[in-house]
């Protein structure tokens, strides 16, 4: 028996048909605002990510995207196997994109390992995403409790209830230490911050933004930290 690879079944025509042809820049076809049909140009990100950024995360509520703040992150497993799983941003600083998981889980575990992540932000309505890459680091006990007072009582309870990324027999057992949480704590005790759970922000070293156009002629433009200043480049699609 062959052990050459063998090429995978044929072309699913019906997926191969699926695509979003995007309109062309001042087109009369293009409905969206100014500011989102304006051509992005490196000029934009010269002196950072951060303006363009926050920018296009308000463009993406006022157009009512779902989820305007999750992103895709993607981390490297023990093996040095890429995994994957949308969180929600919670915090876009200078210094960063911040989001909050148990310490346990196995996104936290990889980063421990392997301290350096990848965000994807998708905006598929805007044609819109931008990618975030660099370095991790846990954020201060401080910065976490102040987080964690904006999370609904049900949030709360929930981190408390969920030994993220373990495995457990049944629904059933899971919804079971729920009520064993909210049992413990009351109806109006207050919940404090589970001792394993906190912050986790990404230092970006380089921010990807993407915007479609007609015929898959994409503008990508990416700025990367050099020797302490952004430096932007244009990237053919």
């Amino acid at each position: 028996m062959s052990n050459e690879r063998q090429d995978p079944q044929a072309v699913d025509n019906e997926l191969a048909a699926m695509r979003v042809g995007y309109p062309q820049a001042g087109s009369e076809s293009e409905s969206v605002e100014d500011r989102m049909s304006a051509e992005l140009d490196t000029s934009v990100v010269e002196t950072g990510w951060l303006p363009l950024m926050r920018q296009w995360l308000v463009d993406a509520v006022e157009a009512d995207a779902p989820e305007p703040n999750a992103m895709t992150l993607s981390t490297v497993d023990d093996g040095g196997h890429p995994a994957s799983r949308t969180v929600l941003c919670k915090g876009l600083s200078e210094d960063g994109v911040l989001f909050f998981t148990n310490y346990g889980s196995d996104k936290a575990r990889h980063l421990a390992a392997h301290p350096y992540a990848s965000a994807n932000f998708t905006w598929l309505t805007l044609a819109r995403q931008v990618i975030v890459r660099g370095t991790t680091e846990r954020v201060s006990a401080q910065l976490t409790q102040e987080y964690w007072r904006t999370r609904p009582r049900g949030s709360q309870l929930g981190a408390w209830a969920s030994s993220q990324s373990r495995p457990i027999d049944s629904r059933a057992d899971l919804d079971e230490q729920l009520r064993e949480v909210a049992a413990r704590f009351g109806v109006d005790g207050e919940i404090p911050v589970p001792p394993n759970w906190g912050g986790i922000l990404i230092r970006p070293e380089s921010v990807e933004f993407w915007q479609g156009r007609a015929n898959r002629m994409h503008n990508r433009v990416r700025t990367s930290l050099v020797d302490g200043q952004w430096s932007a480049v244009r990237l053919q699609p």
